[in-house]
């Protein structure tokens, strides 16, 4: 049997159409990023209620009805701070955990056990007695935050078509906007339910996690990761029903030769530290960092905060969160149509020039128009709207949905679930200390903190110009050969041997003169 080189092209090499099943399954599990979102929208809408605020936070609440104190100071609490921020430092650790769930119990588990630790998370928030109970109930939510952003893209990478790949991720990304805006709606009509409206926005939570989990039970679990469990059978026949055929010979092989690679390592996280995994683990993990320090948290945690910080009552701050809300949602549609045309390097460039305009603009008016004590004009405050908005559009068709879809689609299967634990603690991580420290870092910095994100914005732009290698079209497991090994810096990394540059497949036998669809397999030049 003569050895053939498998070089598949950007429509993918072997039969992948894009199945009922594969976008079923996508959805259901996307519904992790609606868990996500949803707290993400209904944090700074809770924080800026007043019954929220006298129940827990009374220092607070007397600073914020008091004239004399500074516009950018009201709510400058750490304990205040905390009750977003927890919830982070939580997904932090247990995403450690799903990392190993992901790998020894499968995706589907991880994935079933996130919503459970959800709506333990949102029944504690909503019945909530005290400071320490609803804390509590945050690490529980940190819990699901911390399983769920582990196990959705990977799973979803895993299932999808290449050509197919950056849309269905998306929909992480997607859910996640949704959430948000979802939550910005509930927040505006339960800020208006006097004393206890925080607790229902707190347990609304409750509707994804059950969504999440009563969807769960109709999917199925990846080839990937059933191959690497020693289910071959399972696999094979989990394969043949998302890609909606029985021709799936040279995939299954493909995801049998990852697999044997994955067996020999032992350990992942130390494999991860060795040189030829230092670029997918370096762009992975920087990906996540760069998309928080784009300053997006600040404006999603505490939209309302800082709208009342302009001089907008509560219920135009939070209006004005819907509306952020609704273009961030319109805008992630660019990206689940554009990405696997346009690419992902110029969604990431494009972004981070119109977001860093928008923080320089919006520095610039905070800096001339909003001093300790006075209220912003209201044409000027319109214009931060817009500005906000635009800054929201750009965010959400490039690094937001980028920064998930690259990072779970660079890594090889021995270290693809360990090296994504990086990337989603790195980015659990930053979240947590932008809303720790967003609030004082107002107090003190005052408009200076909108150039120091835009600093930021200015560096990512540079650096996806010339570091992030394109990923467009390329299956998950041809990653190293197709594009790190081919990359202008990143191919130093590797020891490149003569036999190094591709992945080599026996070619399967057929009768001579006879055709199959897998003609796609070459002869190496």
């Amino acid at each position: 049997m003569p050895a053939g080189v498998f070089v598949p092209g950007d429509k993918g090499g072997f039969p992948a159409k894009l199945t009922g099943q594969v976008i079923l399954c996508s959805i259901i599990a996307a519904f992790g990023g609606l868990m996500f979102g949803y707290d993400i929208g209904i944090s700074g809408g809770v924080t800026s209620m007043d019954g929220f605020l006298l129940k827990f936070f009374p220092e607070v609440y007397v600073k914020k009805h008091e004239a004399k104190e500074s516009n950018y100071c009201k709510y400058d609490s750490q304990i205040l701070q905390l009750f977003t921020s927890s919830l982070y430092l939580s997904a932090i650790v247990f995403s450690l955990v799903a990392s190993f769930t992901c790998r020894k119990i499968g995706r589907k588990f991880t994935m079933q056990a996130a919503s459970a630790f959800f709506l333990v998370g949102a029944a504690l928030s909503a019945g909530g007695q005290n400071l320490a109970m609803v804390i509590i109930g945050r690490v529980f939510l940190g819990a699901g935050i911390g399983f769920g952003n582990q196990a959705v893209p990977l799973f979803i990478s895993e299932i999808a078509p290449p050509n197919y790949r950056g849309g269905l991720n998306i929909m992480f990304q997607l859910l996640i906007t949704t959430g948000i805006f979802i939550a910005n709606l509930v927040n505006y009509y339960t800020s208006r339910v006097k004393g206890y409206g925080w607790r229902i926005s707190l347990g609304g939570a409750a509707v994804p996690a059950i969504a999440l989990a009563v969807g769960s039970l109709f999917i199925m679990e990846t080839p990937s990761s059933l191959i690497q469990r020693n289910r071959k059978e399972e696999g094979l026949k989990s394969l043949k029903k998302i890609r909606g055929t029985d021709d799936v010979e040279i995939e299954y092989n493909l995801i049998l030769q990852a697999t044997e690679q994955a067996r020999q390592v032992k350990h992942p996280f130390r494999n991860l530290m060795k040189r030829s995994s230092r670029p997918q683990l370096v762009c992975g993990t920087i990906i996540q960092i760069f998309q928080q320090f784009t300053g997006i948290n600040v404006i999603m945690f505490y939209a309302p905060v800082l709208f009342q910080t302009m001089g907008f009552g509560s219920d135009a701050s939070l209006l004005s969160a819907v509306v952020t809300g609704t273009v961030n949602l319109i805008s992630t549609f660019v990206a689940v149509f554009g990405v696997d045309y346009l690419g992902r390097r110029v969604l990431l460039i494009e972004g981070a020039i119109q977001m860093f305009i928008c923080h320089v603009a919006m520095g610039g008016i905070f800096l001339v128009h909003l001093h300790a004590h006075n209220s912003m004009p209201s044409g000027l405050a319109k214009m931060v709207v817009a500005l906000v908005c635009l800054f929201v559009a750009g965010f959400a068709w490039s690094w937001g949905p980028l920064g998930w879809l690259i990072a779970s689609e660079i890594y090889p299967l021995e270290t693809r679930s360990a090296g994504f634990f990086f990337a989603v603690s790195s980015n659990m991580l930053c979240t947590f200390i932008i809303a720790q420290a967003f609030l004082t870092m107002l107090c003190h910095m005052k408009s200076a903190s909108f150039f120091f994100f835009a600093i930021w914005i200015l560096v990512m732009g540079f650096y996806a110009l010339m570091f992030i290698p394109e990923t467009k079209g390329v299956p998950v497991d041809e990653m190293n050969d197709r594009r790190w090994k081919k990359h202008w810096f990143w191919k130093n990394f590797f020891d490149q041997g003569p036999d190094d540059h591709v992945f080599q497949l026996p070619v399967p036998h057929k009768p001579q003169g006879t055709a199959t669809k897998n003609d796609e397999i070459q002869e190496e030049e």
